[in-house]
């Protein structure tokens, strides 16, 4: 977040904004001093409920749709990382984004609506299942009911396996945290299985 900010700084510009949401069910409490370390300016969600990959089909973080002026999707579902990360992050999307907010319709990084629809990924009915099952899960975890919560929350998880915030969701509860030995050893894994980690950024195609 550090880097966006710092990007959102040097754009100065009033037609562009970055909404940015945490995916967290920890709310607040864990989200906001993210939030204030990073110094972000820019509007801030706590998505306790993953309310906005449920929407946009992202199942994984960080993740983003551009959405132009008249509401447009003209990219969508791509690794987000402005600089370089040993998880498929790349410094190639920051510029794709600072020549949109300059260039506007005229961006040659802008995707067709073809391209954009072909993009959007389409849930499987199990798939569509598993997402009331995780805001289950977050109600009675809400309420104390933790092992109501752990059920549904690996009824998702079940349902959905190929989802990496429900994942990263889970290891949030554990002594090692969302980015431990446990996650480094699910995404070898999931690698191995020729499954994308991140959707491979397109850049050349408008």
């Amino acid at each position: 977040m550090p880097v966006w900010q710092s990007i959102y700084q040097e754009l100065n510009d009033p037609n562009f904004v970055i909404i940015s949401a945490a995916q967290d069910t920890g709310g607040e409490a864990v989200a906001g001093p993210i939030f204030d370390a990073a110094g972000a300016e820019y509007v801030q969600i706590v998505d306790v409920n993953h309310t906005i990959s449920r929407v946009f089909n992202f199942v994984n973080v960080p993740s983003a749709a551009w959405i132009d002026e008249t509401g447009k999707i003209v990219r969508i579902d791509e690794g987000t990382y402005a600089k370089t990360h040993p998880f498929g992050g790349t410094d190639e999307y920051a510029p794709a984004v600072k020549d949109w907010v300059r260039k506007g319709p005229d961006s040659e990084y802008i995707q067709s609506a073809a391209t954009v629809t072909n993009n959007i990924r389409n849930r499987t009915a199990d798939e569509e299942k598993a997402e009331p099952a995780f805001r289950l899960g977050n109600f009675f975890r809400e309420k104390g009911h933790g092992e109501k919560a752990d059920l549904y929350w690996e009824q998702a998880r079940q349902l959905n396996p190929d989802s990496i915030n429900f994942f990263r969701q889970d290891l949030t509860l554990s002594e090692e945290g969302s980015a431990g030995e446990s996650f480094m050893s699910y995404v070898k894994d999931y690698i191995s299985q020729g499954k994308a980690y991140y959707r491979p950024l397109d850049l050349d195609e408008k």
